[in-house]
């Protein structure tokens, strides 16, 4: 698979390439000119059992030093007393300006990984090493990186860009099933705002993704990244268009902390996208057709189509504290058509509250 490059004409460039294994990250790395600098890996408890010695050994001739950070995984680590332990694993390491962060595993490691590299000494370069299909195909692509605050998810971050993106599409092999379907949620996602016959094709290859064949699954993991350098490309600091790539993701939030996280990010992507959809057919965007054709297909990849919960009107309060507010209204994103993703500011609480109950099996007559 030909490798990406995601590039802003005189602000950042870094490659995007796709491998079966970890035998050419070295090279890779050399390109950066890091030779004899240090480098601090950032992984957690779930990744570094399988992957981080692989990766040292593989790393050895690159670097004078190689330091790693290990925390406990999960999202309810992806906060900022972590983020203060890896300061201090830095200092106390001597690390300088020129040295690296090196993010291995998925969203939760990419994320806190970037923001400490983009905080620490007023930035350092970073790597992106994803191990997870959602890290894969949405959140080692981009430059955002943050850590939730109080329960609130991203709330504190900076666009920060990889200075490469390293994938190893064997790692998916090690993904448990559920984590693997999550990863589904961001892919039909990114297929739903930009491309109806990427949408067509992810269902005409459903049993060869579900079965993880290598070559499908690349090809799949380079379209998603093809749509998300375009837009990043477009709109780096998400000013505009960017933000087309949250859709599902306003609703899909709420529910993730309606649940107390109790459901994984993906899992909420996958409902968010669903309540969206229904707003969207709402307008007259979309068909019935369609619409269960959106909502159907999550089961077909194992994602959800309704969640039990007693208080729409607390999920729709919370997407009031979502931090793509304007002016006190929820920028939202619809799908004008299958493929073609718009950007609202219109959505009423009556309109959100109908997708919410549409995830919940209960529609208005």
């Amino acid at each position: 698979m030909k490798d990406l490059m995601v590039k802003k004409a005189g602000d950042f460039s870094y490659e995007i390439t796709f491998q079966k294994d970890f035998n050419h990250i070295s090279e890779y790395l050399k390109k950066l000119n890091l030779n004899g600098q240090k480098v601090c890996i950032v992984t957690d408890t779930n990744v570094a059992p399988l992957y981080l010695e692989e990766l040292k050994a593989q790393i050895c001739d690159v670097f004078s030093v190689i330091t790693d950070f290990i925390f406990l995984a999960g999202e309810e680590n992806k906060k900022l007393d972590v983020i203060r332990d890896i300061y201090e694993h830095l200092i106390n390491n001597h690390f300088e300006r020129k040295d690296i962060l090196l993010a291995l595993g998925g969203g939760v490691v990419g994320d806190m990984t970037g923001f400490a590299a983009a905080t620490y000494l007023r930035g350092i370069e970073f790597v992106q090493v994803p191990t997870t299909l959602l890290a894969q195909v949405d959140s080692s692509v981009g430059g955002k990186t943050g850590v939730d605050f109080d329960s609130y998810k991203n709330m504190v971050g900076a666009f920060h860009q990889p200075s490469l993106v390293y994938m190893n599409m064997k790692t998916l092999n090690t993904l448990p099933d559920v984590e693997f379907s999550c990863g589904m949620g961001e892919v039909l996602k990114s297929a739903l705002i930009r491309d109806d016959s990427f949408y067509e094709w992810t269902i005409n290859h459903m049993s060869e993704i579900m079965d993880r064949e290598e070559d499908v699954l690349t090809s799949m993991v380079s379209r998603c990244c093809l749509i998300k350098k375009t837009v990043v490309e477009n709109d780096p600091t998400e000013q505009g268009e960017r933000a087309i790539l949250n859709f599902g993701h306003t609703i899909g939030h709420a529910i993730e902390k309606y649940m107390n996280f109790e459901l994984l990010h993906g899992q909420c992507v996958a409902l968010g996208t669903c309540a969206a959809a229904y707003i969207s057919y709402l307008r007259g965007y979309l068909t019935d057709e369609e619409l269960y054709e959106i909502r159907d297909m999550n089961v077909g990849f194992d994602l959800p189509i309704a969640v039990d919960f007693n208080d729409a009107s607390a999920i729709l309060d919370i997407t009031k504290s979502d931090k793509k507010m304007e002016n006190g209204k929820v920028k939202f994103v619809l799908l004008k058509s299958m493929g073609h993703a718009i950007i609202v500011h219109d959505v009423t609480d009556e309109e959100i509250l109908e997708g919410i109950n549409f995830v919940k099996g209960v529609m208005n007559e």
